[in-house]
């Protein structure tokens, strides 16, 4: 076999050989609260993801049952993972879904949402 079909198979196997990991993108870890969880009014809350994300691209937004979204302000921990916010004025009882949206440090950007009921 010559050198030059040597050369591209030699890439692919060493390609193959790379840890998963690097193609994995930013998933979350935890959420105060919890998704799916019955609460008291938070009086704040966090979302830890599993890989540190771009910090003007990752945010979230807290929307009752009617649509109605309570104003909150996001920043970004330290490590860059989590992303948390104060909850100024109690929530009323009812259902609420955290929408969240980031951009992990690589740029891939990712949503999702954690549904959480307030008693």
């Amino acid at each position: 076999m010559s050198l030059f079909r040597l050369v591209p198979v030699a890439a692919v196997a060493a390609a193959l050989m790379l840890p998963s990991a690097a193609a994995a993108h930013a998933r979350l870890v935890s959420s105060t609260p919890a998704a799916g969880s019955t609460v008291a009014s938070p009086r704040a809350i966090s979302l830890t993801f599993s890989e540190k994300m771009a910090p003007a691209f990752s945010t979230f937004e807290v929307v009752n049952a009617a649509g109605v979204k309570t104003p909150v302000r996001t920043t970004v921990s330290e490590d860059g993972r989590t992303l948390s916010a104060p909850v100024v004025r109690p929530l009323a009882a009812g259902a609420y879904v955290i929408n969240w949206r980031l951009a992990s440090s690589d740029g891939h950007r990712m949503t999702g949402s954690v549904p959480f009921t307030v008693r």
